[in-house]
């Protein structure tokens, strides 16, 4: 049976602007089971930046609750959610924040900095299969300025694997990518979600990128809209392979 990794139960953030209250989140509830592949979308104002920020440890709820691989995040103090992110969360962002002047896999080993546990043997190994994961291996001497946006967005995710987290978060990862690109980096999760069985949520405000992704939740004013399984999941690497050859930028 799979393990449920995120729960969110009866979600609500309020933000007082002034004299008045903003509920971003008026109660929402869903779960992600473990090597699920979920797409988080909305439009402007559906609160869906608002969850991201929740769901990352970078914020709590004002109600409800909100449980990651068993744990309470609302118990937690500050630096226990620092640790809770480095942990048990990979972040994948859209504009990537790699260090621009340090080579690809040192840029992967940035999170086990933070971890005392691992020696420097082993985080140098552990960097170098995350960067085989997603086909860099090749470029681990690279800085940012010699590799192509699709390629910084490799070394991106290489860096949210390199901690084995339960959950990858992806915030319109390939919201900075062209069409290509964008499809090369979406068959890339799917194959880290069906052949690693990694579990991902995956944000963003596009249809497009959504229909790749095995189940959508659609957030609206601060509520949950629709939670629907995707019945003719898109395969990237067939989409790709349709595409006409364009050079990646």
């Amino acid at each position: 049976m799979s393990q449920i990794i995120l729960q969110v139960a009866d979600l609500k953030r309020e933000f007082v602007m002034g004299t008045e209250i903003v509920r971003a989140l008026k109660g929402v509830s869903f779960d992600v089971m473990q090597g699920e592949f979920v797409t988080i979308m909305g439009s402007s104002g559906s609160g869906k930046t608002t969850m991201l920020n929740i769901l990352g440890c970078l914020d709590k709820p004002t109600g409800g609750s909100y449980h990651l691989d068993g744990v309470d995040i609302r118990s937690l103090d500050r630096d226990e959610l620092a640790g809770l992110r480095n942990t048990k969360i990979g972040f994948v962002f859209q504009s990537y924040n790699l260090l621009p002047r340090t080579s690809a896999l040192e840029n992967v080993e940035l999170p086990l900095l933070y971890n005392p546990k691992i020696n420097a043997r082993e985080s140098r190994e552990r960097a170098m299969h995350a960067l085989e994961m997603v086909k860099l291996a090749d470029r681990r001497d690279h800085t940012p300025s010699q590799l192509s946006g699709g390629q910084q967005q490799r070394v991106a995710i290489a860096r949210a694997l390199v901690n084995e987290p339960v959950m990858i978060l992806a915030d319109e990862a390939t919201g900075n990518l062209d069409t290509r690109t964008s499809f090369e980096i979406m068959s890339l999760m799917q194959e880290l979600n069906t052949v690693q069985g990694k579990t991902i949520v995956f944000v963003t405000h596009e249809p497009d990128i959504a229909a790749f992704s095995s189940r959508t939740i659609t957030l609206r004013d601060g509520r949950l809209q629709k939670d629907s399984v995707t019945n003719n999941m898109r395969i990237a690497s067939v989409a790709l392979a349709n595409m006409p050859q364009t050079e990646d930028y």
